[in-house]
C-alpha cells in the first residue's frame, strides 16, 4: 500500500484569483468530478468554489510552506513505520474548508465528519486531510502541516483493517491509533478533570447517540453552539483523551 501526494493547490490558487462568477463554479465542478456528472474524480468537495480573498490566501501560505511537497515527506516517513498488506494506491489531496465565511461549513460538524464519515472517499481510495480558513497563519508550520497529513492518512490505514467506527467504544479506537502512531506533544492535563472524562466514557462507550459522540469529542461549547445536548465535556475534550491515552500506553 502506498500514498500518492494529487496537487490541486496550485488550481485552487487559479481559481481562487479569478472572479466570483457561474464560469469559476463550473471550472471546480469539472475539476471534481471530471466526464462524470455523478462521481468524483479529485476530492476537493472540502474547497468553497465561491470562496473570497481570506482562501486564497490561506491556499497562498499552504503553498508558500510547499505543503504538498511536505505531504509527501510525510507520507515516506509514515511508510516506513507502518507496512499495511493492501494492494492499493491510495490518492491524497489537500482541502482546506471555508468554516469562516462559508454559510455552510461548521468547523466542528465538518471535522466530525471528514475524521469519522468517510465511507465514500475511501471506497475510492482518497484521503482528504482538512485544514481550516479559520485557523491562524501563526498556527501553520512544517510540523503542523506534516502531522495533518500523518493523522489523516493513519485514519485511512485504520478504515482498511476495521468496519467504521459505530460506538463511542470504536470511534476512541481509532483516534488511539493516530495518536500511537504520530509524534504529538506530550500533553499536560488535571488529574481529577481526566477522571471526570474517563467516567464519561466510559459509561457511553457503547453508546452510538451522535450528541454523544459529538460532545465527547469536541464538548460542550461546540455542543451548546449547535443546540445539542451537553454532558459535561468542558476542559479536556476526546481527541485531547486519546493523546493522553497514547502517551500513557509508552510509559
Amino acid at each position: 500500500m502506498k500514498f500518492e501526494v494529487i496537487p490541486i493547490l496550485s488550481f485552487m490558487e487559479s481559481l481562487y484569483s479569478r472572479a466570483i462568477s457561474p464560469l469559476r463554479f463550473q471550472e471546480y465542478l469539472s475539476k471534481l468530478q471530471g466526464d462524470s456528472k455523478d462521481d468524483l474524480v479529485i476530492p476537493i468537495m472540502g474547497f468553497n468554489p465561491m470562496a473570497k480573498e481570506h482562501l486564497l490566501q490561506k491556499v497562498r501560505l499552504l503553498q508558500a510552506f510547499k505543503a504538498e511537497a511536505l505531504a509527501v515527506e510525510a507520507l515516506q516517513s509514515l511508510n516506513l513505520k507502518l507496512h499495511v498488506a493492501h494492494n492499493l494506491t491510495l490518492k491524497l489531496v489537500l482541502n482546506v474548508a471555508d468554516d469562516l465565511k462559508g454559510a455552510w461549513t461548521n468547523f466542528y460538524t465538518t471535522d466530525f465528519d471528514s475524521k469519522f464519515k468517510f465511507k465514500a472517499l475511501i471506497d475510492r481510495n482518497f484521503c482528504t486531510p482538512y485544514f481550516w480558513s479559520s485557523e491562524e497563519d501563526e498556527h501553520y508550520n512544517e510540523s503542523l502541516i506534516k502531522q495533518r497529513v500523518q493523522e489523516y492518512a493513519l485514519r485511512t490505514i485504520y478504515w482498511l483493517d476495521h468496519t467504521k467506527p459505530i460506538k463511542l467504544e470504536d470511534h476512541l479506537k481509532q483516534e488511539l491509533f493516530v495518536c500511537t502512531n504520530t509524534r504529538s506533544i506530550s500533553p499536560s492535563f488535571d488529574e481529577e478533570t481526566f477522571k471526570q472524562v474517563e467516567a464519561y466514557y466510559k459509561q457511553h462507550k457503547s453508546s452510538e447517540d451522535y450528541s454523544v459522540l459529538f460532545n465527547f469529542f469536541y464538548g460542550d461549547k461546540a455542543s451548546a453552539s449547535l443546540n445539542y445536548p451537553c454532558y459535561g465535556i468542558e476542559s479536556l475534550n476526546g481527541f485531547e483523551f486519546a493523546n493522553i491515552l497514547a502517551h500513557q500506553a509508552h510509559q
